[in-house]
């Protein structure tokens, strides 16, 4: 049986390095602080970003 091999793109290549750099973070932040710490840090990352806060208030209510 042949496996076909797909070509990822520059994006989904960026994008599987983010993934693999947060996973890296993550594991970090478990080890150091506990799980649930790291969930909390992460959700308010999450929320952050959700509400164009990144970046401290200087970019607040700017869009993305």
């Amino acid at each position: 049986m042949q496996t076909q091999q797909t070509q990822l793109t520059p994006e989904e290549l960026s994008k599987d390095d983010f993934f693999q750099r947060l996973a890296k973070l993550s594991e970090e932040m478990v080890a150091k602080h506990g799980k649930d710490f790291s969930m909390g840090a992460l959700v308010l990352a999450a929320r952050w970003i959700a509400e164009n806060r990144i970046g401290g208030e200087a970019s607040a209510g700017k869009p993305s």
